[in-house]
């Protein structure tokens, strides 16, 4: 994908909306302005990547990852579709883990490896990439911010950047999904921005989806 190695052309832009938008923001934004998001150009990849990562911490995510790598090799369908499940869960997935992330290589072999993703709408890609079994819209809002590069995602559903949020703008205590969509809708057109910088403030070290 044309996408590999980029870092989005909006992000000067992005950081002085927000910055003029959101004190809270513009203080994160000066004391963590790098790393920047960069692509991977990889949908196949990001997907598999983010299957390993769900609901474990980070640090997790990357010893599974090691594992994965060192039994596949490089991490492509034809590679994956070699392995049987017990070998991804001797790599530390989980039983379900193990049969996605063989569903995904199966329907990247037969087609889905063929589409222009960056051609197709946010909700477009959303759609196709929930239609597999084991990919939910947190999944495939993190190919949309990762692999993609859409400015304006916000994943409702990301637990690390909703608990932030809560540290930040309510002393700690629990924001109903109103007042979270109120505070991020002055994020807009950026919101994929200002996730990156709550995600820094728990983890300075970004994920390498």
């Amino acid at each position: 994908m044309e996408l590999e190695g980029k870092t989005p052309d909006y992000w000067e832009e992005a950081t002085t909306h927000l910055t003029n938008r959101d004190e809270i923001m513009a203080e994160i934004i000066k004391n963590k302005y790098h790393p920047l998001l960069t692509s991977k150009g990889n949908v196949f990849l990001t997907l598999i990547r983010s299957i390993v990562g769900q609901q474990i911490s980070n640090a997790a995510a990357e010893s599974v990852w090691a594992r994965l790598q060192d039994a596949v090799g490089t991490i492509e369908p034809k590679n994956i579709l070699k392995v049987d499940e017990e070998t991804m869960r001797g790599c530390g997935l989980s039983y379900r883990k193990a049969s996605y992330v063989l569903g995904v290589a199966e329907k990247w072999n037969s087609g889905m490896g063929e589409i222009d993703w960056e051609s197709l709408s946010n909700d477009e890609v959303i759609e196709s990439l929930t239609s597999i079994k084991g990919i939910g819209l947190w999944t495939a809002e993190m190919i949309l911010i990762f692999s993609l590069l859409r400015a304006d995602i916000f994943p409702m559903g990301d637990i690390g950047a909703i608990r932030t949020m809560e540290r930040l703008y309510n002393k700690g205590e629990a924001l109903d999904k109103g007042e979270i969509t109120r505070i991020a809708e002055s994020w807009k057109p950026f919101r994929t921005v200002a996730t990156w910088y709550l995600w820094r403030m728990t983890d300075p070290d970004p994920v390498g989806y």
